[in-house]
């Protein structure tokens, strides 16, 4: 921000003006009231953040939203505090400028920043172990940078890092407090790393985690998509209704629509999409293991190697919440689904189970009951029918059950909150698992549970 000419001119006015009716205090002024003033100013300025042009806006917001979380496996037990990796902390670059009355251009850079991500951690550790340099602790790392062109008419045009059309496809149809808190991925991502205990003991040589048994590319949650190198184009709303398609490298392609809109005493936000992928990532080398960046890792986030020749994952889900407008009382609830074809022989014997299933609904009620803000009570019931992970499972069926409640202060733009999880469930494997996965037949798993405690601050 630049302080203009004027303001310093009519900051030393107002200055002189106040000495002259102080005799004694215009003696100590002397001559150097506005040279001081504008040393003063000069050294504000460089370093004071400032646009690089004045025709383009500029808008920097972001939010911090890290967590104490209190994890029970059922045989051990502990409090890690961290980053909450279901709405990471952030800060973001908006750029606009308008090119005529419906034309504008402009320009989005988000990133990301964790201490401890909580999607990362596990018994062992609340430090992340991962290969990954973006889900390692204390990285920054870029979430969206992305230039669109839009007209009021006609809709907008972005290249870039960008939301695919079916990114955050079931979570962003929710428009309540629990959306960056406990969305529709949240119970999959509290979980994510930690690993399976059956009769208190871990499962495989090398121990089998949550997300080994969940499946869904993005946070381990059929049917949606994540943030790749696009273009993107969104149209206008009509009568409540917009649409969304992306197409990215390698033919990754996806379609969404969208109502949201008021009717009678009920506000309606509903979503659905479909997508499509032969991009199952590119494979790096790490420490300790290999990991996949971009694409649709459907197969492994480790690996690319089982997903050739002939990769292709297809995803779609519908998702939507209704509110009560008088009462706060409202729904939300959500299906997503995923399909895997690989070509490969090998692959195909172990994928027993192509497909996988997730669905999940959210009671709640949200009203401003105290004059701090409003305040959202909720509970949750998620179930997956996963299909296989080869290797490792034939196919698993896991329950998820949340209950919370959010605290918002107006005065700060602040949630804080508190959040129950409970998970149990049943793996399934076959000769070709047991000797480093799940063991022949059936395995039930030992509760898991965990408590979190945090909040999320805007800016």
């Amino acid at each position: 921000m630049r302080i203009s000419r004027a303001f310093e001119s009519g900051f030393c006015g107002i200055s002189i003006a106040l000495a002259l009716m102080s005799p004694a205090a215009a003696a100590d002024l002397g001559g150097n009231c506005c040279a001081d003033l504008e040393e003063r100013i000069a050294e504000l300025e460089a370093t004071t953040a400032r646009k690089g042009n004045r025709k383009v806006s500029l808008t920097i917001s972001g939010w911090v939203n890290e967590a104490v979380f209190a994890w029970d496996d059922g045989t051990e037990h502990n409090v890690y505090v961290g980053t909450n990796s279901v709405e990471q902390t952030r800060f973001r670059f908006v750029g606009e400028a308008k090119i005529t009355a419906d034309w504008s251009a402009g320009y989005t850079l988000e990133i990301g920043t964790q201490g401890h991500p909580s999607g990362q951690w596990n018994q062992n550790s609340p430090s992340s172990s991962s290969s990954n340099p973006n889900n390692q602790d204390n990285q920054l790392l870029v979430r969206k940078s992305y230039w669109y062109i839009k007209n009021n008419d006609w809709g907008q045009v972005a290249v870039g890092l960008n939301g695919t059309a079916t990114y955050h496809l079931l979570d962003d149809a929710d428009f309540t407090l629990t959306r960056n808190i406990s969305d529709a991925e949240a119970p999959a991502i509290y979980l994510s790393q930690f690993q399976l205990r059956a009769d208190g003991l871990p499962i495989g040589s090398t121990p089998l985690r949550w997300t080994d048994i969940m499946r869904g590319f993005n946070n381990s949650t059929p049917g949606q998509s994540g943030r790749r190198n696009v273009v993107r184009y969104d149209t206008a709303t009509y009568a409540g209704f917009s649409a969304a398609a992306a197409w990215g490298e390698a033919s990754l392609w996806d379609v969404s629509l969208t109502y949201k809109n008021d009717i009678g005493d009920f506000s309606v936000l509903a979503r659905a999409g479909y997508g499509q992928s032969n991009n199952p990532g590119t494979q790096f080398t790490g420490t300790p293991s290999t990991y996949v960046t971009g694409g649709t890792s459907c197969i492994s986030s480790s690996t690319t190697t089982a997903s050739f020749p002939n990769f292709r994952c297809d995803w779609e889900g519908a998702a939507a919440t209704i509110m009560h407008k008088p009462t706060g009382l409202f729904v939300f609830g959500g299906w997503g689904q995923q399909h895997i074809d690989t070509g490969n022989a090998a692959t195909e014997n172990l994928l027993i189970e192509p497909d996988s299933t997730t669905w999940f609904i959210q009671p709640g009620i949200e009203q401003k009951w105290i004059s701090l803000g409003k305040t959202n009570i909720f509970g949750e019931y998620r179930h997956d029918d996963a299909g296989s992970n080869p290797g490792k499972t034939v196919s698993s069926t896991i329950n998820f059950w949340q209950a919370g409640i959010i605290q918002y202060i107006d005065a700060a733009e602040m949630s804080l909150y508190v959040v129950y999880e409970h998970a149990d469930g049943d793996i399934f494997g076959d000769s070709a698992t047991a000797a480093t996965g799940a063991p022949v037949g059936k395995t039930s798993l030992d509760t898991f549970q965990e408590g979190i405690m945090g909040a999320k601050i805007n800016f």
